[in-house]
């Protein structure tokens, strides 16, 4: 059953009109928001092995027969109901390629979509970032809805239009402000979601409370007991709070030019960690916090902050268990090259979108909670930050 529905409206001169997004309570019955009424468009759902294989969708996925399979070595595989066209992907980070953006535009070629046709993502961020882009570069550009089934999707990833996939080990390389007509949110999907992914999705909510809600702060602070165990209550508090403050935002500056880059709060180190530690091998929430830590350190280093900033900060990290060490455990096995793979680290923030001609590394870095400001720094600065 639907509860309520919240409206994000992009500035005149984006290209875009709105995203509406739909919160849901209950369990998930995709049946009943895309099959009972005839769609007018042509339709093509995209998701992943993972996600297909969920009791709480496998009566609307069931409903897809006659399939085809794409690869046998991935089981990628196509399949119909009545004119609705299903591709269902690998999944995980490592699918988030060129070839998978090019083989969802390939099947909406082969199956004769046309611009008024309608791509519709079904999973978690890989997938929803995927479907974005290739609906953006398909004939132009079609729209795009999405039904994320990740708490990182459903607080992040889904909002706002960033689009892309990864590419040469770096993350989101490639990529479009192309945002989604509409998504459909049911908390409840986050129930089923293995351990590391239900940390990877709380990471970005804390980042997200971080930057603009004190009161969130305070919860996650007081309740770390019935967040972890996925109190539902207290999940879709979380889940709206993170959506409204994202798409507010995203409504005063659609194309990051300016407070949007705030979202990248702990981004810039953490991209740098998966890139190091090889896309897949840590989950992206899970370097966001540890990239936080850093930035709180770094913050503290060049009295930026309050004092008390990177104690609470840590404290609250430790408490749903992350990473805070300098040198995190994730490169335990490289530490005997420590100095190398701290000078990879460097390599990898430099090459992070965000970055302008000057040499410098530019990171989202907080006074305090919610008092937030985008500093460049030298590589000198930043080295002591992977050591102590």
């Amino acid at each position: 059953m639907k509860e309520s529905k919240f409206i994000l409206q992009y500035p005149e001169n984006s290209g875009y009109d709105k995203t509406e997004i739909n919160f849901y309570k209950g369990n998930p019955d995709l049946s009943s928001v895309f099959f009972t009424e005839k769609s007018e468009q042509k339709r093509l759902f995209i998701s992943d092995l993972t996600i297909t294989r969920l009791e709480s969708a496998k009566d609307f996925f069931n409903q897809f027969t006659n399939k085809k399979i794409l690869n046998e070595k991935t089981g990628e595989y196509i399949a119909f109901h009545e004119t609705d066209i299903l591709l269902v992907l690998g999944a995980g980070e490592s699918f988030k390629t060129m070839d998978s953006v090019l083989t969802i535009v390939r099947t909406a070629l082969e199956n004769n979509l046309d611009r008024n046709s309608l791509m519709i993502a079904v999973g978690g961020g890989v997938l929803t970032d995927m479907a974005g882009f290739a609906a953006s570069i398909f004939k132009r550009g079609i729209d795009v809805e999405f039904v994320p089934t990740t708490l990182l999707s459903m607080v992040d990833a889904a909002v706002g239009g960033k689009t892309g996939c990864d590419f040469e080990g770096y993350k989101n390389m490639l990529g479009a402000f192309h945002p989604a007509k509409k998504l459909y949110v049911w908390p409840s999907f986050v129930l089923s979601l293995p351990h590391n992914e239900y940390i990877s999705g709380l990471g970005e909510a804390i980042k997200t409370a971080l930057l603009f809600n004190q009161e969130t702060v305070k919860m996650f602070e007081e309740n770390p007991d019935k967040v972890l165990a996925r109190d539902l209550n207290l999940l879709e508090k979380i889940i709206e709070e993170c959506v409204r403050a994202k798409a507010s935002i995203v409504q005063e500056d659609f194309k990051e030019k300016g407070r949007r880059a705030f979202l990248n709060l702990g981004h810039t180190f953490g991209h740098a960690l998966e890139a190091v530690a090889g896309l897949g091998k840590i989950t992206h929430g899970e370097a966001v916090c540890w990239g936080m830590m850093r930035q709180a350190e770094l913050a503290d280093r060049l009295s930026i902050c309050e004092k008390s900033y990177p104690v609470r900060v840590r404290n609250l990290l430790k408490a749903y268990g992350y990473d805070t060490k300098a040198f995190p455990s994730v490169l335990e096995d490289k530490a005997c090259n420590k100095e190398k793979i701290i000078l990879e680290l460097l390599k990898a923030m430099h090459k992070d979108k965000k970055n302008n001609s000057s040499g410098l590394v530019r990171c989202t870095i907080q006074e305090d909670v919610c008092k937030t400001q985008i500093k460049s720094f030298k590589d000198d600065e930043l080295i002591p930050l992977f050591t102590d």
